[in-house]
């Protein structure tokens, strides 16, 4: 019992270590010394006492952000508990990130060190701020492919991914720039709902969402593009601050992602041992020709359909025509489709059903028909052919058939008879009298009409000349008017230094807010000069804008006698129609 006892508490304790794991991950192994790099301590337990190596040759840029994971997937508990931290190296060399430290249940577990090599400084970093580092390194939309050299009219699947990790969290994202398929067949498969799952990005865990599943089939040979797809997003990244109760607070920020645009190389089909008959169908198919009747009356009618069931591009093709004795009427097919877009393609079934009538009783041979498709597996041409069909046509009566055909015949030729009997052989015309046209009063008012109508043009536009100046005076007007109502307040207080001057310079600035839509707290000298050039308008008259609120301020600070203030209100109102008119 001893022994067993020391055992059982050996495999147990085995057993227990076996479920721990705490590993160290990092970003990258090389970087520029002008990158920044994170690193992740993770552990599969709640453990504590978490002690970090020292990183004596990288300054701490973020960090330490702590995060913990704690889900179900496909009923299987999944914890995950993650110290993270931002790092920008010191200068160039290989460094080592030695071990981390931390304890569960009394025993203490380590990670192995990581060897890190930086080099010489790149020309664009991987980020200038933390937060942007924050989001670019933990954040990727990404499009996967599934043959980037496909044959013409194969089929391909394109899944776009977004991928992201703590301590990033989405809290919105949209579409701003949708993917362009020119040069393919495509069809979107439905995503019901976007969820987020487990899952993996360059060999390390990341919380996954597909964005968008679209199959295509690909209607030229060549390079060719498939543009880019835009994600705009709100993200909440961890801070170094807290709340009242210990809890990080989170900032928003905007991002966006791009997948990238992908380029393809299509294949052409094989010309060598190209059939003629082929129609252009690649995948793989069965074909299918069948009839419901095999015996029948004459002028019954009966149905043949041509069937080919399988996967690929099922509406891209034609189905193979049938052949039929010229004794048998053919009508038009009836064409019927069932047919399901999955991730590997179309599948299901489309059809051609046709109705045929037979004149004359006899036995009818229906011959076998051809199906030529191209199968991008075997990278080859398969044949598919049917069976051959007899068809039984009896008439019971043929004295009875021969009454009816030569009554089709009579009719058809009594219709032939009658096709233009509509059509009038004799005339009715009758002589009209004949008029020059010199002697008509159409001739002398197209003659007569300009000389009248040109005056008249002449008047018109003189008064609308006129007519435009005087629209001018009243622009004219309407901007004194304008300048008058932001100074009205000022004229009142003329005798009144202090509330003058105060006055003058809340009418600039409520100029200025109608005009520039800036508030008062923006209203610095540098903005103003800048926004009122960008509008049109001219250097002397921003300079005497600029003195007049140069003088509000002065004159708070010194004597200002009453001639100089009418001076001022004055100037104010012929700067201010100024800046309208140029504006």
């Amino acid at each position: 019992m001893r022994i067993i006892t020391y055992i059982y508490i050996i495999l147990s304790s085995f057993f227990i270590n076996a479920q721990v794991d705490f590993d160290l991950r990092v970003s990258k192994k090389k970087l520029g010394v002008n990158e920044r790099l994170r690193i992740d301590f993770v552990m599969n337990q709640n453990g504590d006492n978490f002690n970090p190596p020292s990183f004596e040759n990288f300054n701490l840029v973020g960090g330490p952000n702590q995060s913990v994971s704690n889900s179900w997937i496909n009923g299987k508990k999944s914890f995950s508990k993650t110290f993270t931290y931002f790092l920008a190296p010191k200068e160039k060399g290989t460094f080592i990130i030695g071990s981390a430290e931390i304890s569960f249940e009394g025993i203490s577990y380590q990670t192995s060190p990581v060897s890190i090599e930086v080099l010489p400084s790149v020309i664009k970093p991987s980020g200038s701020s933390s937060v942007e580092y924050l989001a670019d390194e933990n954040m990727h939309l990404i499009a996967e492919i599934s043959n980037t050299n496909p044959y013409l009219n194969e089929a391909i699947t394109v899944v776009y991914k977004l991928y992201f990790r703590n301590p990033i969290k989405i809290s919105d994202a949209r579409e701003i720039q949708s993917p362009k398929f020119r040069d393919f067949w495509s069809s979107s498969i439905k995503i019901p709902q976007l969820r987020v799952e487990s899952g993996s990005y360059k060999g390390e865990a990341y919380n996954e969402v597909i964005w968008r599943k679209t199959v295509l089939y690909p209607q030229k040979i060549g390079k060719l593009i498939i543009e880019p797809l835009a994600l705009s997003l709100v993200l909440e990244i961890p801070t170094k601050r807290r709340d009242f109760f210990g809890n990080t607070i989170y900032k928003q920020v905007s991002r966006s992602v791009n997948a990238g645009k992908r380029v393809l190389n299509v294949k052409e089909l094989p010309i060598k041992n190209r059939p003629n008959d082929f129609s252009g169908a690649v995948g793989k198919f069965k074909l299918d020709f069948l009839i419901n009747k095999k015996s029948l009356k004459a002028l019954e009618s009966f149905q043949s359909i041509v069937k080919v069931t399988g996967k690929g591009n099922l509406k891209l093709f034609e189905l193979p025509k049938i052949k039929v004795p010229s004794s048998i009427e053919v009508f038009e097919p009836e064409y019927k489709e069932e047919i399901n877009t999955t991730l590997s393609g179309m599948e299901g079934t489309i059809q051609n059903t046709y109705t045929m009538v037979p004149q004359y009783q006899g036995k009818y041979p229906i011959p076998s028909i051809e199906f030529i498709y191209f199968d991008p597996d075997k990278v080859s041409y398969q044949t598919l052919s049917s069976i051959d069909h007899m068809v039984d046509v009896y008439g019971g009566d043929s004295d009875n058939l021969i009454e009816k055909q030569d009554k089709i015949n009579q009719d058809l030729k009594t219709n032939t008879n009658n096709t233009f009997g509509f059509i009038k052989l004799k005339s009715k015309f009758s002589p009209i009298n004949q008029v020059e046209f010199w002697k008509k009063s159409t001739y002398w008012l197209i003659i007569i009409l300009p000389l009248i109508l040109l005056p008249i043009i002449i008047f018109i536009k003189r008064l609308w000349s006129s007519r435009t100046i005087d629209e001018n005076y009243l622009k004219l007007k309407r901007r004194s008017k304008l300048a008058i109502k932001f100074l009205g307040n000022a004229k009142k207080h003329i005798n009144n230094k202090s509330k003058f001057y105060d006055s003058l310079e809340k009418a600039f600035h409520n100029y200025l807010k109608a005009k520039l839509k800036i508030e008062t707290v923006d209203m610095k000298k540098e903005i103003i000069v800048d926004s009122l050039i960008k509008l049109g308008a001219n250097t002397s008259t921003i300079d005497s804008f600029m003195i007049i609120l140069d003088n509000c301020d002065m004159a708070r600070y010194s004597p200002i006698t009453e001639v100089k203030m009418k001076h001022d209100y004055d100037s104010a109102i012929e700067i201010i129609e100024k800046l309208d008119y140029e504006i």
